[in-house]
């Protein structure tokens, strides 16, 4: 193991330590939100300081074994356990390396996701019916729920604009790779020819606002309208103007929703909706910034990025980030997305170590 990862390593068992006083005082004990914050970040330091023990073991094993090695008696037993405990090392290295990487807070939020018809008229529309579809379907496959926040229905089918609320265990983690711009190349239903027509959408995936932070917006900066929600929705829904729109004054952010029932509810879900834009807007900015300064790999998140391309009569999925092409696009748009999500995690996590490496070297 690499000494920066060992001295890295080793401080968590001194942390643990820490912690485990700090959650032994009343003081603390009586504050929920300290109390909470310090049981999260024992979770984690258990975690690593208990595999960083097992790595030790392993390692006191390996040594006993290989001075084993000289008693011809016990040669074949001290091999079996040197191939033994240098599997086991190498995978709990591996491990190790991952835990240490740092966390984006955020990765365990909700997520909004945002999908936007782009160029392609009708086609592209169709388009954000079906990632709207790709989504809903992954989501259901691994236990998250769904719920439609604001739709801006199409003509001919899809949307022009869909916002969606994800709720679950590591939503924003599993998606927040997927902002940027999606194109796809197909035949479309309307084209006689036969020829083959590329449009895009944009999708763009929002953290859900901390609910104690979430509103902290200056009432004297919101414009807030209400006005009938269009669609379906049954008889209710047209005749009072429940539907909100609010619009931040100051950066000309909207947001809308008219999925539920009650004035009250709707306006709670736009602000949130609103929040959960302004900070996106700062964090791509950040971003942006800090990509000028060192291209990452997996690329600002911004909406102009050309992330992934779906070509329909070749069956391809092609994410352009990490060069990862898959030949299964049927299954991925009725919510296989799985390998895709795991894969842009993967190649984020070499990133990251590559600049812990650096961090520790430099």
């Amino acid at each position: 193991m690499k000494p920066f990862l060992r001295s890295q390593l080793e401080r968590y068992a001194q942390r643990l330590g820490e912690l485990d006083f700090l959650l032994s005082r009343e003081d603390i004990m009586s504050d929920m939100a300290q109390y909470r914050r310090i049981s999260v970040e024992h979770a984690e330091v258990t975690q690593v300081a208990g595999r960083y023990a097992r790595y030790l073991q392993r390692e006191a094993d390996l040594a006993g074994a290989r001075e084993m090695l000289a008693d011809p008696d016990m040669t074949e037993m001290a091999q079996e356990e040197i191939t033994s405990a240098e599997a086991e090392l190498l995978q709990l290295e591996d491990e190790l390396q991952r835990l240490l990487l740092p966390k984006d807070p955020d990765d365990t939020r909700n997520a909004f996701v945002e999908i936007r018809a782009g160029t392609g008229g009708d086609e592209s529309a169709l388009f954000a019916g079906d990632l709207t579809r790709m989504y809903t379907r992954y989501a259901a496959n691994v236990g998250w729920k769904v719920e439609v926040v604001s739709e801006n229905a199409a003509e001919l089918g899809g949307y022009k604009e869909i916002v969606l609320r994800i709720e679950g265990d590591h939503v924003y983690g599993a998606l927040k790779f997927e902002s940027g711009g999606h194109r796809v190349q197909r035949v479309p239903a309307t084209e006689t020819q036969g020829r083959i027509h590329t449009s895009a959408c944009t999708v763009a995936v929002m953290p859900e606002p901390d609910e104690h932070e979430a509103i902290k917006l200056n009432p004297a900066d919101l414009r807030i309208d209400t006005f009938r929600a269009s669609g379906a929705g049954g008889q209710h829904i047209n005749k009072t103007d429940s539907a909100v729109r609010v619009v931040h004054l100051p950066t000309g952010i909207v947001a809308e929703c008219q999925d539920g029932r009650s004035q009250h509810s709707n306006k709670a879900k736009a602000l949130q909706v609103l929040q959960a834009r302004i900070q996106e807007k700062e964090r791509s900015e950040r971003a942006a910034k800090e990509a000028a300064l060192r291209k990452g790999l997996i690329g600002s998140g911004d909406r102009s990025d050309r992330i992934r391309t779906y070509n329909f009569p070749q069956g391809r999925l092609t994410d352009h980030r990490i060069n990862l092409t898959l030949y299964k696009l049927l299954y991925v748009m009725e919510g296989d997305l799985g390998d895709v999500l795991q894969a842009l995690q993967h190649a984020r996590e070499a990133e990251q170590l590559e600049e812990l490496e650096m961090g520790a070297t430099g």
